[in-house]
Order: structure tokens, then C-alpha cells, then sequence
């Protein structure tokens, strides 16, 4: 059956078409600093305006999208400032989540951890990067799940989301995948060897390394 226009669709209209306009920033077809054409969104969304503004100001209270005055609203572009200093954050409640999580641990998320590893590996051979990127933010929501604590988790979410924006377009460099897993096989061995202290370590140590893997392709603004 054919997907109804979104201006059909009932209560919510501004926060689907957030949903899917961001999902179209995150796959690339809207560009870090790209403007946004309002008129050309709403007639391809099936809508009016007023809706497609709507969803605007959600992405913006996410970071996703900035307004600039008379000049309109483009997708957000990190300075490179930015991007290291949220880096930095990141790598800090990472490490804490996995200390954490060494306490909650169980036979059922092991269990979920090796399908999570194995299943990268496997986006590795074959090369799928979009798989393996999704397989990444599952293993890395896992670990901040079992830290327990709904704050880091709130602070986690929020750095990922505005490093989605650099991350997916550099993410399929050769070779970075397999190295991300071989990391990412460090945390999980800590974590099942109830090793808090090496858990924190292995998993700050992987959030900056996968900053460095980014640095040597950074090609946005300074």
C-alpha cells in the first residue's frame, strides 16, 4: 500500500518530518553547511510550510540545523574546535559507562555483546560500512545501558548526535572498521574479566583513537 502524504498523516506532522529530514542529513544528502530550501522540503515532503518550520526548530534544539539571520537554515558544520572538545567529553563518559557497566553484566548481555562483535567482523569482510556503523552505536548503547545511569546516558546520546554529522562521511576508511572492533573486543574482554579500571581504560583509549582515525581525513573547517 502506498505511504499516505505526511499532510494526512494526522497529529506529529512537525516531529515525522524532523524524523525524516534528519535521517536524511545523517545519510548525506544534506551536506554539513548546506542551506535548507523550505519551499523545495515542504513540496517534497507532500506538505505545507508551516509544518516543515515546525520540524526545523526541533533539528535546531538538537543541533542538527542552525538559522542564521537573512541568510536562512543550514545544516550544522562542527569547527574542528567543537568536534575535539566534544571528542574529549565523550571519550571521559564512555570510559565511565564501561567501568560501570562491569557491575551489571550479565550471561544474556554477553550473549548480546559477541552477536554485536561477531556481526561487525562479518561488516568488515564484506565491507558494508553502513552496517557496521549501526552495529557500533548498538555496541556502544549497550555499555551505556548497563552503566546504570540515566544522566550519562542523556550526555552520551547527545555528543553521538552531533558527531553523526562528521562521523558517517569518514567512518569507511579502509581499515577503520576492523581496527574500531579490535578495540572494541578490548572493552568487552575487560568488562566479561570484571577488570573495572582496564574496562575505563580500553574504552577512553577507543573514543580517542577514533578521533585520531578521524583527524588524519578531517577536511572541514578549522
Amino acid at each position: 500500500m502506498a505511504t499516505p502524504p505526511l499532510s494526512t498523516r494526522g497529529p506529529g506532522l512537525s516531529h515525522t518530518i524532523a524524523a525524516e529530514l534528519k535521517a536524511l542529513i545523517y545519510s548525506g544528502e544534506y551536506q554539513p553547511g548546506e542551506r535548507i530550501n523550505e519551499a523545495a522540503l515542504a513540496l517534497r515532503m507532500g506538505t505545507s510550510r508551516g509544518p516543515i518550520r515546525e520540524a526545523i526548530k526541533v533539528l535546531a534544539g538538537l543541533g542538527i540545523v542552525t538559522a542564521v539571520p537573512n541568510k536562512g537554515v543550514f545544516v550544522r558544520q562542527l569547527s574542528l574546535r567543537e568536534m575535539l572538545e566534544i571528542y574529549e567529553l565523550r571519550a571521559l563518559v564512555f570510559g565511565y559507562a564501561a567501568e560501570r557497566a562491569c557491575e551489571h553484566l550479565t550471561e544474556a548481555h554477553r550473549q548480546q555483546f559477541e552477536k554485536l562483535l561477531d556481526a561487525m567482523d562479518q561488516a568488515c569482510d564484506s565491507g558494508d560500512g553502513t552496517l557496521y556503523y549501526e552495529l557500533n552505536l548498538q555496541f556502544h548503547a549497550l555499555i551505556l545501558l548497563l552503566s546504570n545511569n540515566q544522566r550519562a546516558r542523556q550526555a552520551y546520546d547527545d555528543y553521538v548526535k552531533e558527531l553523526h554529522l562528521v562521523r558517517r562521511k569518514y567512518f569507511n576508511a579502509p581499515g577503520n572498521m576492523r581496527r574500531s572492533n579490535v578495540e572494541h573486543r578490548a572493552i568487552y574482554d575487560a568488562m566479561v574479566a570484571a577488570h573495572p579500571a582496564k574496562a575505563r581504560l580500553a574504552a577512553e583509549r577507543h573514543v580517542q583513537a577514533g578521533r585520531v582515525r578521524l583527524l588524519s581525513q578531517y577536511e572541514g573547517p578549522q
